[in-house]
C-alpha cells in the first residue's frame, strides 16, 4: 500500500516547521527519519495532510557538550550515537542502546527524538533516557518549555507534544566515572523489538538510581521505584520483582511476567556485580 496524497515541505529553520504545523490545524504530520512513520502511512494506520520533514534544519542535528550535561537535536540519528559521537560521559551506555536498536540501515535514518515523539511502547530510548534522567526540549507557537522524559511520555504512541509543537533536543545529564548501569531486552531475533526491556542505573555520585522497564505488554516505560531502593539497599530476589511488576503495572500474563523478571533481575544483578 501507498499512503494517501499529501503536501510535503521540508523548512530548514525551526520556526519555518512551526509556521507550517500551525496552519495544518492538526493535520501536520513531523517526519525525521520515518523508519516508523512512513510505513505506517503506507499501511494507513497513520494519517496527515501535511508533511513536515525536519531533516534540512541543521539545528536539530546538532550534538553539544553544555557543561553539566550533553545536548543531543533531535534530529541526531541512533548511528551517530553508536558511533560515539555524543563523547562517553555515560560508561557507554549511549552507544550500546543505539547499537541494538534495529538494524545499521535503520539506525543510520533513524533518530532519537523520531523515537520519543513517536512513542511506541517497545521502543529502547524511551527507557534509556528515563533511567538516565534525560530532559526534552519543545518548541512551540507559544514558545519553548523543557519537561523529563518521564512526563514527556504520556501512553501509548502519545506524547505531551502539543499539535503545533515539534521536540528539538534531548538534554542528558552528565554521569559521574562511578556509574554502573544495565540495560538488557529479550527479542526474539536480531533487529526485532524487545518483548521486554529493563535498564538500570545507579551513580552514587550524582545520586541517579532508576530502574525502567518497558514493552508493548506493559503499555510502554514504567519505573519501578521498589526496585530501585532495593538497588542501593539490599539484595532482591525474582520473588520480590515479580510483586514490584504487579504493583507497578498490574496482573500481566506468565509468560509477559517471567520475562519481565528475568530482564529485571539481569539488570540489577549486573549494576551490583
Amino acid at each position: 500500500m501507498k499512503a494517501p496524497a499529501l503536501e510535503f515541505h521540508r523548512p530548514d529553520t525551526v520556526q519555518a516547521a512551526l509556521a507550517i504545523l500551525a496552519e495544518g490545524d492538526g493535520a501536520a504530520r513531523v517526519l525525521a527519519g520515518g523508519q516508523s512513520l512512513v510505513p505506517m502511512l503506507n499501511l494507513r494506520v497513520a494519517f496527515a495532510e501535511t508533511l513536515v520533514d525536519i531533516g534540512a534544519i541543521q539545528e536539530l542535528a546538532a550534538i553539544e557538550d553544555a557543561g553539566n550535561h550533553v545536548r543531543l537535536g533531535a534530529s541526531v540519528s541512533h548511528a551517530r550515537i553508536e558511533d560515539g559521537q555524543t563523547g562517553d560521559y555515560f560508561g557507554g551506555m549511549l552507544g550500546h542502546v543505539a547499537g541494538n536498536i534495529a538494524y545499521r540501515a535503520i539506525r543510520n535514518r533513524g533518530t532519537i527524538g523520531g523515537s520519543l515523539a513517536h512513542a511506541d511502547p517497545a521502543a529502547d530510548w524511551p527507557v534509556a533516557m528515563i533511567a538516565l534522567g534525560a530532559n526534552v526540549e519543545i518548541a512551540g507557537s507559544n514558545g519553548s518549555r523543557k519537561l523529563p522524559v518521564d512526563e514527556f511520555m504520556v501512553d501509548v504512541f502519545t506524547t505531551a507534544l502539543q499539535e503545533d509543537e515539534i521536540l528539538t533536543a534531548i538534554c542528558i545529564p552528565k554521569a559521574s566515572p562511578k556509574l554502573r548501569w544495565s540495560f538488557q531486552k529479550m527479542r526474539k531475533k536480531a533487529g526485532a523489538f524487545g518483548e521486554a526491556i529493563a535498564a538500570a542505573v545507579h551513580d552514587p555520585e550524582s545520586g541517579l538510581c532508576r530502574v525502567v522497564a518497558g514493552s508493548s505488554a506493559i503499555g510502554g516505560p514504567q519505573r519501578f521505584t521498589l526496585l530501585e531502593t532495593a538497588l542501593q539497599d539490599g539484595d532482591v530476589d525474582d520473588d520480590a520483582i515479580r510483586d514490584a511488576v504487579t504493583r507497578t503495572i498490574g496482573s500481566l500474563g506468565r509468560y509477559e511476567t517471567q520475562i519481565h523478571t528475568v530482564c529485571l533481575r539481569r539488570a540489577i544483578e549486573e549494576v551490583r556485580t
